[in-house]
Order: structure tokens, then sequence, then C-alpha cells
């Protein structure tokens, strides 16, 4: 299958926010009188609104205000980024010009909103890199479920088949491999989790990796 679009996912894979999300849960949390560890904050990566509310519900009994932790938490990232600013990770110009210059589309699916997306890219100084943006909170269901993945390539133009999912976390690896995408995996800060590992081609250390392993997979087109 001709290989003719790349869909990006955004927090943690071209923007190094993924962190900035972790950190804030879990003091949002703390301020509201509950003690969130790393592990239910690394849930929470690209998890549809309803699923997480659910989970942290779950976890933490109905006592918990959903909507008043993310708010606090949504807070807490403004300021940070207000004062700090937005880094992209390394290799994003690099890649989506390899991308340009070969003719492949390119999209972006994630979770965020589209204003704080629009915002963070500029901030990070690689909103030019990228056209289509489709937002998970615009449509019925987020991550894992494919509507993001499914959407993007229809706004592209493509088949499912046709298109690499570029993920760093397993909610995004499901949401793409179940849309019918090649997905990529690029951790962030770590390796492949194993929940994520039979759903994937390949995974790559950085998005400095991905031109290699992309041009591997066109040149078996010509085979």
């Amino acid at each position: 299958m001709k290989i003719e679009g790349v869909i990006f996912d955004l927090d943690g894979l071209i923007l190094d926010t993924e962190k900035l999300y972790q950190r804030f849960w879990r003091e949002a949390a703390a301020l509201c009188g509950f003690e969130m560890d790393r592990e239910t904050a690394l849930d929470l990566r690209s998890l549809d609104k309803t699923l997480a509310r659910k989970m942290l519900e779950d976890r933490f009994g109905d006592g918990f205000d959903y909507e008043e932790v993310k708010r606090q938490r949504i807070a807490l990232m403004n300021a940070y980024v207000n004062e700090h600013g937005i880094s992209a990770k390394p290799g994003v110009r690099e890649l989506t010009e390899y991308l340009r210059s070969s003719g492949i589309k390119t999209a972006i699916a994630t979770a965020t909103n589209y204003p704080r997306t629009d915002d963070y890219l500029k901030r990070a100084g690689v909103r030019d890199c990228f056209g289509e943006i489709v937002c998970a909170c615009d449509l019925p269901h987020g991550k894992p479920y494919p509507d993001v993945y499914l959407y993007a390539c229809k706004k592209l133009g493509l088949e499912p088949s046709a298109c690499v999912a570029l993920e760093d976390s397993p909610n995004g690896v499901r949401s793409a491999h179940s849309a019918g995408c090649l997905v990529i995996c690029v951790p962030d800060g770590g390796a492949t989790e194993p929940a994520a590992e039979p759903l994937v081609i390949g995974s790559a250390a950085s998005l400095l990796d991905v031109p290699a392993m992309l041009g591997e997979l066109l040149s078996r087109e010509t085979v």
C-alpha cells in the first residue's frame, strides 16, 4: 500500500508538553484534596473525557470533582506556559520538511482543543509545519476510539491504510490502529509500553529517526 499521509499526535510527540500535563494533573488533584500518583496521570494521556472522568471517579470515589480538578489543571498549566513558553520536540521541522519534499500530506490528530493547539504550536515556532488539525473534542468520541484518526484521514482525502500515525501513548496508538492506520510509536521519555507494542509497526527514539523508517516503507512500495 502506498504511503500518502502522516498524521501526528500533538502532546508528547510534536510538543514537549506531556510532562506538564502529568505534573499539573497531580498538582490540581492535590489542591482539591486528592493524591494522584504518576501512573494515574500517565493513564490520562490523550484519554477521552468521558472515559477520563469515569476512570478518576472509580479510583478516587464519587467525591472526586473531575471538572474542578480539570479547571485547576488548566489554570496551573496556563500560568506555567505564559511564564516559560512551550518547546517543540527534536526533529519536528526536519521531519515535516522531509514529508513535504516527498509529497506526503500531513495532519495533526489531537485530544487538545483547537485554540490551545494553535496557540501552543505558535509558541513553539512550528505552526507553519502543519495544515490540517483535527481535535477529538469536536467529535463524538476521543482517543482511544478511532474517530479523530478517521476524520483526519477524511480531511486529507486518504484511506487510513495509506496513512502512518505517529503516537507516543497507548491510548493514541489504540486510536490510530483501530482506525486502520499504520502506527509508529515515538515514546515520550521511554520505551514503547507493552500494551502498545503489538499494535505498532515500529518504534523510534525521536522524530529525527522517523524519516529513515518512512524511507524504508516507501522503498518497499517500489519493490
